[in-house]
């Protein structure tokens, strides 16, 4: 039936129905529109959760600051290694044709004679009868003796004067309260060496006490030790501190390290020199590294890394910065040279995070070069093209990574060329002072066995304990870089009388 053989009633009806199908459909497609718009937003945040991941993943020891020892870690892309202009051909080990190297013959050894025992099998004589004839053949070995722990007793005798008047003797070093048995100080010095510079949990170094010396001190007993010498340690601490203060270079870093009865997040925080470490427990912000007690009458070179604590602001008031006025910085180059791999692995398009990275390396190479040539600085003809390539390297970064408008955190890289822009002589004050390191690494390396102690012991329950921990490995790290001997030096700390350094080196 056609449209011309419905009545008026039909046709109303019919368009009504049609009506109402349309509204249905509309609504329909609304709804799948709406449908639609959901799934692109949650597309779009899928896609930016995925690059955070992808970020993650793709960071290593080459590019970011994360630790060597995560490369290995389940889907991480391991840093590229560095490539070398020519193979060496050198094999593992020592080379062929190189000088060899053996014990030296002691002059001031134990000698033990050994006489031919049994009989003459010539004659049948006994050989205890046979007469000397000098020394045949000799050899020399290097052992420890069996170690063993010996309790010794003292007793302070007493005298009569011819006046009436009695006298003791005094009782050595170390020694308890009348008739008591105490641990001597080779001991402790031996327990406090294994929980600090090993970083052995204390039921361990109970063990192995016991398994070497056969002694049974108690875990309280050894983990009691810590904080004994760290108090005897107090005038050693100061002078350090102001050693610190006063040098013409020193390093800073920090680390996350778990702490306390919750684990919370705390920071480790170090200075060093070439001839003192100093370490100190709180939190990451200014007024933690203020409370450290060596930055504020800080005026040399402080070597760091890009961390706004160090930096600062130069809008900053005096009394709010991390070191005293006239103090000069130099950032880490290490770390910049792996923030621009990051760049030249998230950018392959761009060549100036490449062209930076190559000036920087070759500044560094220079800044060797003149130091081991006893040169005061880079000389300019070798300086001066080098920082021509690097400037000129960080204006075109800047012109292909615009800034994001209205924003005040800019994207990484861009935040990182306005940084090398404007931080200029934070950057390559090693090329003009050949006394300033490049990097950082000193600091690092001193800051590294926190991350071994807490790997090895797990989560470092009590904070107090934690910083008479840090302030004995302060002092351990001190000793060996001036050539002390730290079981000798332990001992003297624990005796009340520990090593002092003074105010000469650095």
């Amino acid at each position: 039936m056609g449209l011309e053989e419905l009545s008026r009633a039909e046709l109303i009806e019919l368009v009504l129905a049609q009506h109402a199908r349309i509204q249905a459909l509309e609504a329909r497609v609304a709804e799948q529109d709406r449908r639609a718009a959901e799934r692109d937003r949650r597309i779009e945040e899928l896609t930016g959760e995925l690059d955070k991941l992808r970020r993650v993943v793709s960071r290593n020891s080459g590019n970011s600051s994360s630790p060597a020892s995560k490369d290995d870690e389940l889907g991480r892309k391991p840093p590229e290694k560095a490539k070398r202009a020519k193979p060496s051909g050198r094999g593992p080990g020592k080379q062929k044709g190189g000088r060899g190297s053996a014990l030296a013959w002691a002059e001031d050894a134990v000698v033990v004679n050994h006489r031919p025992v049994g009989r003459c099998d010539g004659c049948g004589v006994d050989l205890a009868e046979a007469v000397d004839d000098g020394v045949g053949k000799a050899c020399q070995i290097t052992d420890i003796p069996p170690v063993s722990a010996t309790t010794v007793e003292h007793r302070m005798r007493r005298v009569v004067c011819g006046c009436g008047k009695i006298h003791t003797a005094a009782a050595p070093s170390g020694a308890g309260v009348a008739n008591t048995r105490v641990y001597g100080s080779n001991l402790k010095a031996f327990c406090v060496y294994l929980l600090v510079r090993h970083a052995l949990p204390v039921e361990r170094a109970v063990e192995l006490i016991g398994d070497l010396t056969g002694a049974a001190p108690s875990a309280g007993f050894v983990h009691g030790l810590l904080r004994r010498v760290s108090v005897g340690l107090a005038a050693y601490l100061q002078r350090v501190k102001t050693l610190i203060t006063l040098a013409h270079v020193a390093h800073f870093d920090e680390t996350p390290i778990r702490c306390g009865a919750k684990g919370v997040k705390q920071s480790v925080w170090v200075a060093s020199t070439e001839f003192y470490t100093l370490y100190h427990l709180g939190g990451r912000g200014l007024t933690d590294f203020r409370s450290f007690g060596v930055g504020t009458g800080f005026t040399g070179v402080a070597v760091h890394d890009r961390y706004r604590v160090y930096l600062g602001d130069e809008h900053r008031s005096a009394d709010r910065k991390a070191f005293g006025a006239g103090a000069r910085h130099q950032v880490c180059a290490a770390h910049l040279i792996r923030d621009l791999q990051d760049a030249i692995e998230s950018l392959p398009g761009a060549h100036w995070p490449t062209q930076a990275q190559r000036a920087l390396r070759e500044l560094i190479h220079q800044a060797n070069l003149a130091r081991d040539a006893c040169l005061p600085a880079v000389p300019q003809p070798a300086r001066d093209p080098l920082l021509k390539e690097f400037k000129h390297a960080v204006r075109v970064g800047l012109a292909e990574v615009p800034r994001v408008p209205d924003v005040r955190e800019q994207p990484k890289f861009r935040a990182l060329l306005e940084f090398l822009r404007d931080s200029e002589d934070t950057l390559t004050p090693f090329v003009f002072d050949t006394t300033i390191p490049p990097t950082n690494n000193r600091a690092e390396s001193d800051l590294r066995p926190n991350k071994t102690q807490q790997k090895v012991s797990g989560r470092l329950r009590d904070p107090e304990t934690t910083r008479h921990r840090l302030v004995i490995a302060g002092y351990l790290s001190t000793l060996r870089k001036n050539g002390i001997d730290i079981l000798t030096a332990l001992r003297d700390a624990i005796t009340g009388t520990p090593w002092i350094p003074e105010p000469t080196p650095g």
